[in-house]
């Protein structure tokens, strides 16, 4: 019996955790580039203010006193691009709407769109490290479809696991093989890394399987375990082990985590779901990237969207990690 459930739910998730995190990226600053557009169309009145201050944050921002046509006085930030035009006391065209009561200012420099573009071009990059992250997904499901339909040869794997020194715990852990010809002793070993199986938990010392990999290319190998369990190949295969990761017999591992714990931590890990660790790491990127917004850029909008920008990165990054549910 083939059993590919816990890499494909993996898979899943990260898929959609990218998905639904750039959906609502794209809502939440798609709807207030809309409104800003509203806002500007309707900015008919024209005055001209003066820079009081320039060189404001990274941006490099100005900051301009203009009077409406009540006589009202205003000073208000804009985002600009021309910072060798726009210096500290010179004129600057500001549009609003005159049928508002406190009206917002802006740019009356068509060209000076850099206050929407701050809200579009974040939708643009999202889109493409959605892309990237869901690519990886794809080329692992392809790589994993075309090794499985070469030949199988005898060999006796492995099973290693490694922890990268200095990286986050729960995206540090890594599985490996190190696979050898059955038949064929001279030939060196190599090593492919693979997705997460229970069925590895059952493994002690090297075992049978039945490697899948054309011959001559370095391409990844589907090791298939003598239950017909498939593993999910992660990247190429290796010629030698893996640099800068510490590696232990994942037998020798297991036994010392399970002695480890008493009976109840055990219990009561075994009674998390499989998606808690990557439900943390969410947590953590929301965290993150909603103090980020705040301190740095100092808006609600700003916030929100770096907080869902870190959550769907870091729920993608762990599910990419392949971890162990």
């Amino acid at each position: 019996m083939r059993r590919r459930g816990p890499a494909l739910r993996v898979a899943l998730l990260g898929v959609t955790a990218t998905l639904t995190g750039f959906a609502l990226l794209a809502g939440w600053l798609g709807f207030h580039a809309y409104v800003y557009d509203k806002a500007r169309e309707g900015a008919t009145a024209r005055t001209t203010g003066v820079i009081v201050e320039d060189g404001i944050g990274d941006g490099e921002d100005i900051r301009v006193r203009w009077r409406d046509h009540t006589g009202r006085e205003h000073v208000q930030r804009f985002g600009i691009y021309d910072t060798d035009r726009y210096t500290k006391g010179r004129h600057f065209a500001v549009a609003y709407d005159p049928d508002e009561t406190s009206p917002r200012g802006f740019p009356g420099d068509p060209e000076e769109t850099a206050a929407e573009d701050d809200l579009l071009v974040p939708v643009l990059l999202a889109g493409i490290a959605a892309a990237g992250l869901c690519s990886v997904w794809a080329w692992r499901g392809l790589q994993f479809r075309r090794a499985a339909r070469r030949p199988g040869r005898a060999m006796t794997a492995t099973v290693y696991y490694g922890v990268r020194p200095g990286s986050a715990q729960e995206l540090s852990e890594t599985l490996w093989l190190r696979l050898a010809e059955a038949d064929a002793s001279d030939r060196p070993v190599v090593w492919q890394r693979i997705m997460w199986h229970p069925a590895l938990d059952e493994l002690r010392g090297p075992v049978e399987v039945s490697g899948h990999h054309k011959t001559g290319r370095r391409g990844a190998v589907m090791a298939q375990l003598p239950d017909g369990t498939r593993l999910v190949p992660l990247g190429r295969l290796r010629r030698r082990a893996p640099r800068r990761v510490f590696l232990d017999e994942y037998a020798a591992v297991r036994t010392t985590l399970k002695d480890s714990f008493t009976p109840v931590d055990a219990a009561l890990l075994s009674a998390r779901p499989w998606w808690w660790p990557g439900a943390q790491a969410a947590a953590i990127g929301l965290v993150v990237g909603a103090v980020t917004g705040a301190l740095f850029i100092g808006t609600v909008v700003a916030a929100v969207g770096m907080a869902l920008c870190g959550t769907t990165l870091l729920a993608a990054l762990w599910a990419l990690s392949a971890p162990r549910p």
